[in-house]
């Protein structure tokens, strides 16, 4: 498998989930740091923090109502 190949927008997702909830394993990240593209990765962490923060505002409006 050639490591240094461009990932796809759905593999630095996955990659980026991974990050955001810390379970990522360290040959993991080093194995994608160069292969992620940088616009992908904020990108998909600005998609994965407006996830989180709507998730949020669920729960809330959720548990005060």
């Amino acid at each position: 498998m050639d490591d240094t190949k461009p990932r796809s927008f759905g593999e630095t997702m996955l990659a980026v989930a991974w990050s955001f909830i810390g379970l990522r394993r360290r040959s993991d990240f080093e194995r994608d740091v160069g292969a992620l593209r940088p616009g992908y990765v904020i990108a998909g962490g600005l998609i994965a923090a407006s996830c989180f923060v709507g998730i949020l505002l669920f729960a809330v409006r959720m548990a005060t109502s």
